[in-house]
């Protein structure tokens, strides 16, 4: 008869209201029962973090932590408000459409307002290092967070990245895949900077959109590009970036769910 594990993982819920959000943000916050080492830990920021308990967050960290395959860390999931699309977005450009607006102020949430209160409600819990990630446009968000602070982030994980976002509509005949996809050109307008570090993934079965008519559909080409981009200013496959293409993956939390112990594996794998 197998006894059930016991779990290595506390969850909590905390509502951190925000003034320049305008809101009351909901926090997942996933720490490490007394067990484990507690004290002194990365800290890793997740977008979307309402979609951690459909993907059974708690119980993938568990069971990570009791095969040893990971060093303890500090998760706290940010759920989205009703400006997503808004605020998950980049920061220096709006899109065709104009979105984005809310891209800067959420931002700055993150560096002025989120990392200070978990700093001072978990004293002695976190290290200096910290790292983000999201899903999709909390993907993009992600990016384009740690891009333009990156001595602020070691680690950026992208899971279905919505790196289509673009100046102009793919059907304005002046559109150009090149020149318009917004973090491809903050990618090569920028500096690489030591000791950044990128995780993507991408699934085949993400979308269909196949816009360059290249066989390869458009959240895959993306996210090939960006890497290219990311090689051409001294990143390196396999050192700086680590990239994921699943034959089965869909643009799913299931999905996501499947790749993101690999994320963990690759930015805090316990090599002791």
């Amino acid at each position: 008869m197998q006894t059930e594990k016991p779990t290595l993982v506390t969850a909590e819920k905390r509502l951190l209201s925000s003034t320049l959000l305008r809101r009351v943000v909901v926090l997942h916050i996933y720490s490490c029962a007394p067990k484990l080492p507690h004290h002194n830990l990365p800290l890793l920021l997740i977008n979307d973090g309402q979609d951690l308990d459909q993907m059974k967050f708690k119980t993938i960290l568990s069971d990570l932590y009791h095969s040893h395959e990971i060093e303890p860390v500090f998760f706290v999931g940010i759920e989205c408000g009703p400006k997503r699309t808004s605020e998950y977005a980049t920061a220096k450009y709006l899109d065709f459409e104009g979105r984005g607006a809310d891209a800067p102020v959420y931002q700055l949430f993150i560096l002025t307002e989120l990392l200070p209160y978990l700093h001072l409600h978990y004293t002695g819990w976190l290290s200096n290092e910290k790292s983000i990630c999201g899903f999709s446009m909390g993907g993009l968000s992600a990016m384009d967070i740690a891009w333009n602070h990156p001595h602020e982030f070691k680690n950026v994980g992208v899971f279905s990245g919505s790196f289509w976002w673009r100046l102009l509509s793919q059907d304005d005949p002046r559109f150009n895949e090149e020149n318009d996809r917004i973090m491809h050109l903050q990618i090569r307008g920028g500096q690489h900077v030591s000791g950044l570090k990128f995780f993507f993934e991408a699934g085949a079965l993400d979308e269909t959109a196949d816009r360059n008519h290249n066989g390869v559909i458009d959240s895959v080409d993306d996210t090939r590009d960006l890497i290219k981009e990311l090689v051409k200013k001294g990143y390196a496959l396999g050192r700086d970036i680590q990239y994921l293409e699943l034959k089965d993956g869909r643009h799913d939390v299931p999905t996501w769910g499947k790749a993101f112990p690999k994320f963990l594996k690759w930015a805090w794998g316990n090599h002791r």
